[in-house]
């Protein structure tokens, strides 16, 4: 049998899944570090890797493929909404942000 290898996002091959891991004295093969949660689902498609990616977030993106919770309990995390000063009193921004916001609070 085969260990299950994935792919993670830049900047996160270590995290809250590796510590629940290494808890049980367990560890992830990462195979790849990718850019965010939509190339880590086509890479994941097109291949015999496994990621890990908010639900919330990605249901779209994970049509058609096989879904699961995490077998570990990890933290829940906080996705901000961040831009340039700049952007404040740009209407058509502040329009996107309302989007945005309002289809998060529905996620709840």
């Amino acid at each position: 049998m085969t260990r299950p290898r994935s792919a993670a996002r830049r900047g996160a091959d270590k995290g809250a899944i590796d510590d629940a891991l290494n808890a049980l004295g367990l560890e992830r093969g990462i195979l790849g570090i990718v850019g965010g949660f939509s190339e880590a689902l086509a890479l994941a498609r097109a291949s015999d890797l496994i990621t890990s990616v908010p639900e919330r977030h990605t249901g779209n993106l994970r049509e058609g493929m096989y879904s699961f919770p995490l077998p570990v309990p990890v933290p829940e995390f906080t996705v901000s909404l961040l831009w340039h000063p700049r952007l404040q009193a740009d209407p058509a921004h502040r329009w996107l942000r309302e989007c945005i916001r309002d289809v998060c609070a529905a996620m709840r």
